[in-house]
């Protein structure tokens, strides 16, 4: 009956890991440039990602489904921080097209639970886009300055702290 619901929630499953191991890159990468602040906020991330990823495979679990531990693509090696905040953004600009699509199956499968879990990831994945927005703006309009300033800075970049 939650067959199809369960594919799409292992197909999230994939996205999330993806994302993880992408977010991971990125604050490895940042953290040795000494952007500090960035790579906290790509690290800040990656950890909502694995929650993001954990109440997934719960739900595929409660569905009486097997969660596949696929990842869904491989790292980008991207050593500039634009570059990494564009890649950053465009990924959370297709969880939130892929979610609202998963969510509207959902609802035609009568599967309002899992309708309900798209539609909060959706939200979270507008909140970590519109982060990354910030920052990629921050990097336009300040360039190498901004950057450089983040080397004398602790706290991460969202201006939220340690």
């Amino acid at each position: 009956m939650h067959d199809k619901s369960i594919e799409l929630l292992n197909l999230a499953i994939a996205d999330e890991l993806s994302a993880i191991h992408q977010y991971m890159y990125f604050h490895f990468r940042l953290d040795d440039l000494g952007y500090a602040p960035l790579a906290g906020l790509l690290k800040k991330t990656a950890i909502e990602e694995m929650l993001h990823a954990e109440m997934v495979a719960e739900r595929i679990l409660f569905l009486g489904g097997e969660v596949e531990m696929v990842v869904g693509r491989p790292v980008e090696k991207i050593h500039d921080a634009q570059a990494m905040l564009e890649k950053a953004k465009s990924l959370e600009q297709e969880a939130v097209l892929m979610y609202n699509d998963f969510a509207v199956q959902c609802a035609g499968n009568a599967d309002s639970g899992t309708k309900k879990l798209f539609e909060e990831l959706v939200a979270a994945e507008e909140m970590h886009l519109d982060g990354f927005d910030r920052q990629s703006d921050f990097v336009q309009r300040f360039g190498e300055r901004y950057l450089a300033l983040q080397s004398f800075q602790g706290g991460d970049a969202d201006g939220e702290g340690g």
